[in-house]
This record gives C-alpha cells, structure tokens and sequence, in this order.
C-alpha cells in the first residue's frame, strides 16, 4: 500500500483504541472532518491490515485494545538508560532504516532511535519487505557510530540477535531462540527479524543502522502476507505492552552494544550459541553464486561465521549476508 496516509490516521485510530465505540458524527466534530472523510479514513486503516468493527447506530471502535508507542512511556521504562537515547515516535514513514540512514548521513548522535507505528516499504534481509501492523508490531532502528571502524563490526547482526532474544525472554515461556545470522525464532518459526546497514572506513569512523522487526499481534491478512512460517507473542502468551517490550530491547541492545565495542563477538559468542536453534542439525546453505552446500550446524567462530561440519568432518567458516541457511529435509 504507496498511497500516502490521511494525516487524521493515527490520530482517530488513538481515539479508537479504548475499546469503546464512537460515532462518526462524533469523530468528525472532534477531527474536523467530514462523516465521508472518517468513512474513508477508516478504511484505509483496514486496507493496512487493521480491523474496524463498524456498527450501525454505534459507530466504530477496534476490537483490541491498543497500546500505541509513546516516547515518554519508553524513557520511563528505560530508566537511567532512556540518557542513551534520543527517542524518536514516527506514525507512518517509508522505512525506519532508510529514514535513520539519511539522518546519519546528516549527523545524528549515536544512539538515536526511530520507531514507527506503520512502515510503507519496511526493509527485510536480500530485498525483502518485512510486513507489519499498526499496533501489531514493532519496527524500530537504532543508530551505533563505531571508531574502530568497519572492520570492527564483524558478528553484529548476532550480537543484535541475541539482545533482542534476550528480551523476549524475559517475558517468554517458549524460549526464544536464534538463527543465523540474524533471525529470533520460536519452534523454528519467525518472531523477529534484523537487518544491520553499515557505512563508513575500514579503520576509521563508521556506523551501523540496525532495523528489527517484531511479530506482536498479527492477524490472517498479514499471516498470509509473509512467504515463510511466523509466529506473534499474542500466540505466545506473551501480554507485555508494546512501550515496555521496547525498552526491554533497548536496555538489552545497550548492555550487549557496550560489550560488543569492547570485547568483539568473541565475548558474547558462548551466550549466542546457547541459543543457537540449529545447533547439530543437517542443513544446507545456498551460497550466492546459487550453489547448495550440506552439513551439520555446528555454532558460530569468534567472527560469527557459520561453522559447518562436511561430510569429511571438516568444520568450513561461511559468512556474508546473502547466504540462505535452512533445515536439511533430505538427511
């Protein structure tokens, strides 16, 4: 969906969330609009994956209470930490990495951060969309500056990965567990997805935009959308609210990005690999060139390298961004 969003969107859907119904003429008096206006407004929010209930004589309401994102909420669930951040709250953008990169490209401190109720184009891993629900999502980025340059940034994405596992659990009783190189999954189904952007010197200044995606509350349409298995925290029974579940990966990202520009992937290698779903299972790895190679999963080197055990027992190191990783069904 390109169309731009009625700027009365994310306002009259606030209105909407407390579960209660208000009437059209009501809406249109408080936003000053038109009933037609309101009409059309709401369904664009249904076009994006939203429910309406809309009764005759009522008016309308969403059926599920909402938690939106609030910027003052986070900061007082971050605590000490919320001075890391500069905490950004967008309703709508294009995409929440893209907006981050040009703001870094222009300047923004370490630590800024955008998060957005609604994503036009949000960007997954090898081109992908990442599909998200207004209120049944979370798509954030983070902006990290580095001074030990590109170089030193080998195994980010995992050290992300493990952060945002990390969270969940807090608040999971299925365990949250992780896929190379950047995937949170749950009974090998998708709960979360990173994509880390970087720009800078091998040896100098550089920075990292670092994108994640988390399944909160879908609904079918948005199920169907997603060429892979998924899974929510709805589903999961996990019912913490979207502001805290927020400041949770951000706490989490501060300690293990602190640990991370000290130490390297090294340090946080053992934890990443307690967590590792594929850990001595047969899969197989599509290379960029197309090519298919087979083996057993065998964790992760000190760069974060894929380590796979050949038919010769021989460990070889794969990494790269655009390699493919899945369970072997053949073996």
């Amino acid at each position: 969906m390109h169309n731009r969003l009625h700027k009365a969107l994310f306002p009259i859907l606030r209105r909407l969330s407390d579960g209660r119904f208000h009437s059209g003429q009501a809406l249109a008096a408080e936003f000053g609009l038109s009933r037609s206006s309101i009409f059309n407004v709401l369904a664009q929010a249904e076009a994006m994956g939203l429910t309406i209930h809309a009764v005759r004589g009522r008016g309308y309401r969403l059926p599920e209470p909402v938690e939106w994102l609030d910027g003052t909420v986070i900061a007082q669930h971050l605590g000490p930490t919320a001075e890391v951040y500069t905490i950004h709250v967008l309703d709508s953008v294009d995409s929440t990495n893209t907006s981050l990169m040009a703001a870094a490209l222009n300047g923004a401190a370490d630590g800024t951060l955008f998060c957005s109720e609604h994503q036009l184009s949000g960007k997954g891993r090898r081109g992908r969309l990442w599909h998200s629900v207004p209120g049944g999502s979370l798509t954030f980025s983070t902006l990290w500056r580095f001074d030990s340059g590109l170089q030193s940034l080998a195994g980010l994405s995992l050290a992300v990965g493990l952060a945002i596992a990390r969270a969940v659990n807090r608040h999971s009783c299925p365990l949250a567990r992780l896929k190379w190189p950047n995937d949170v999954l749950v009974d090998y189904r998708k709960l979360a997805g990173i994509l880390v952007e970087v720009q800078g010197d091998m040896h100098g200044a550089a920075f990292a935009v670092v994108g994640i995606g988390l399944n909160v509350r879908l609904n079918a349409v948005q199920r169907d959308a997603v060429d892979q298995a998924v899974v929510d925290l709805a589903e999961m029974g996990v019912t913490v609210g979207r502001n805290q579940l927020l400041a949770d990966c951000l706490l989490e990202l501060h300690a293990v990005l602190t640990r991370f520009r000290r130490d390297g992937f090294a340090a946080l290698r053992g934890e990443w690999q307690a967590l590792d779903a594929y850990a001595g299972k047969a899969v197989a790895l599509t290379l960029p060139d197309a090519r298919s190679v087979q083996g057993v999963a065998s964790g992760v080197d000190e760069t974060g390298a894929f380590l796979l055990r050949d038919a010769d027992s021989t460990l070889i190191p794969y990494s790269g961004g655009e390699i493919s990783l899945r369970l072997d069904a053949v073996r």
